[in-house]
């Protein structure tokens, strides 16, 4: 496939935060480690091996070993998993829900992603072995986020009431999504494939975690992929020390709110992601997920009759580690407890709250990751190539908003001129003598004279809006086939990889669909990439 790229900025689909941590921009600089650049990986690496235990190690192998007994596991992940036990063994990570038959898009973008950023490591630094983690949210319990996903425009939907974190529920009841695809899918060999992908993950495994792991270990296992599942009791040990700061000191509390000020001082349009709560710990367990929170002293689960005081929330969070479940602000310090991580690989949400954790990792002394945009990107096919050659546009066109598309489309295939910025031009020049005039006679004319400017403007610029309008009748038939284009491309008016499922791709491109993505990414690149044919 052809590449091009585009800066994220101009896309439009990002935000200022993002756009600006990107760039560079100097006040973000207390906010994060290191940039996700090459010839930084190797002071991230001595700073992660020196910090990180080897006890730790044994314990994730050990824990991984058990998580994969029941997993047909390719060569190269086994030898992964196998080669964490090393000292100079390091993670890339990126993490995600567990949508659906993976949900949209970007969930192929973010694991290829670090996939292929651990072969540059790899190649560039041959002393070290790297290894690509994919972290399963399996105790996230927003079903209503993960139980569908978009085919050709329409949610393929599964409903069940829920509670609880959602890699434990039970995948009974998922026969009947199968008999949706079946029939919506088609009887071509890539759409034959994918019915048995989704009954071989879903209908012959029992728990939506199990599934999910079949599913990515046969997308990628061939690449060396290894899958973690957080909810671990061994793997949550380790996080028991680091749990009772926040439980009973408020720690991240106060520092993360601190971080979250002073981002916000640099910019009113910097969105703050999430805000830390007093205590960042949910109570867990098969049929509850919810809150731990404190009142005078005695802490409750919230919506729940089970409560504790300070002795007893100890006791259990000793005994019973996997029963404490982080939230979005514990769950990074989480990950980078058990992980010998050197890289998180996320989207532009994702990083706008790791943005705000710098400052909490340094206090506890753990390494901070350096912070990588996932690669992002619009596909397309040969068909909707060919249709944009036709029309003459450039793939900085396909990203304007559809009513200013279509406007700059109309204005340069017209046969007359629609742009009366000349004539604008001449008012301006006409205004500037009437101005000198009102200078040298009576000055209180000057706002007479100005609001008389306006106005001359603004019918021009009524004219213009009547005559680009009387265009776009006339040339309907361009405008129709511009806007099916563009909402082919740009689905729901949002980016293609936030509402396509993979299903979609891979039906127009069959087995060679993520060996094609594998070729094309390229993580570093700190481009927004269109490929085509």
């Amino acid at each position: 496939m052809e590449v091009d790229c585009i800066n994220f900025r101009e896309t439009g689909y990002f935000s200022e935060l993002i756009c600006d941590y990107l760039d560079k921009k100097k006040e973000l600089k207390p906010f994060y480690n290191r940039m996700p650049e090459l010839n930084n990986f190797k002071a991230q690496i001595e700073e992660k091996a020196k910090s990180f235990p080897k006890e730790n190690r044994k314990i994730l192998r050990a824990a991984l070993k058990r998580q994969y007994e029941k997993v047909n596991t390719s060569e190269n992940t086994g030898t992964n998993i196998d080669l964490l036990a090393e000292a100079n063994s390091f993670t890339i990570i990126t993490g995600h829900q567990l949508n659906l038959f993976t949900g949209p898009l970007y969930f192929l973008y973010k694991i290829i992603s670090t996939i292929n950023l651990t072969e540059q490591l790899n190649q560039e630094y041959t002393d070290s072995n790297f290894i690509p983690v994919y972290w399963m949210a399996t105790e996230d319990h927003d079903f209503d986020e993960i139980n569908y996903f978009n085919f050709d425009g329409k949610k393929v939907q599964w409903n069940i009431e829920t509670s609880g974190g959602v890699g434990r529920l039970s995948t009974e009841g998922l026969e009947g999504v199968l008999e949706v695809i079946t029939g919506t899918f088609g009887e071509t060999d890539n759409a034959n494939y994918l019915k048995t992908l989704f009954h071989k993950a879903y209908l012959e495994h029992a728990t939506l975690t199990e599934a999910t792991r079949f599913l990515a270990n046969e997308l990628f296992g061939q690449y060396g992929l290894v899958i973690v599942d957080g909810d671990d009791s061994d793997l949550k040990r380790l996080l028991i020390p680091y749990a009772k700061k926040d439980i009973f000191e408020q720690l991240p509390y106060k520092i993360v709110s601190k971080s979250i000020d002073e981002l916000a001082s640099i910019s009113d349009n910097y969105k703050i992601q999430v805000n830390p709560r007093e205590i960042n710990y949910f109570y867990l367990n098969d049929s509850i997920r919810e809150r731990i929170v404190e009142k005078d002293g005695t802490y409750f689960v919230n919506d729940t009759e089970i409560q504790f005081t300070a002795k007893e929330l100890e006791e259990e969070l000793e005994s019973h580690p996997e029963r404490f479940s982080p939230n979005v602000i514990a769950r990074p310090l989480y990950q980078e407890v058990i992980l010998p991580n050197l890289c998180y690989i996320g989207g532009g949400g994702e990083l706008a709250y790791w943005l705000e954790l710098k400052a909490y990792f340094e206090v506890l002394d753990i390494t901070f990751p350096i912070l990588l945009l996932r690669n992002s990107a619009l596909v397309i096919t040969e068909k909707q190539s060919e249709k944009v050659k036709k029309m003459d546009l450039s793939m900085a066109d396909l990203f304007l908003k559809q009513n200013q598309l279509i406007n700059k489309k109309i204005r340069k295939i017209s046969n007359i001129d629609i742009d009366f910025s000349p004539q604008k031009k001449l008012i301006e020049e006409q205004f500037a003598d009437m101005y000198k005039l009102a200078e040298q006679t009576d000055k209180s004319f000057l706002g007479a004279v100005k609001a008389q400017e306006i106005k001359q403007k603004k019918g021009l610029d009524a004219l213009e809006k009547r005559l680009l309008k009387a265009q776009k009748r006339k040339l309907k038939d361009h405008v129709v086939l511009l806007t099916e284009l563009q909402n082919q491309l740009f689905p729901n008016q949002s980016l293609q990889e936030r509402q396509l499922n993979f299903s979609e791709l891979y039906l127009e491109y069959g087995a060679t669909l993520i060996p094609m993505l594998v070729k094309s990414l390229e993580p570093l690149k700190n481009k927004f990439l269109v490929l085509r044919n």
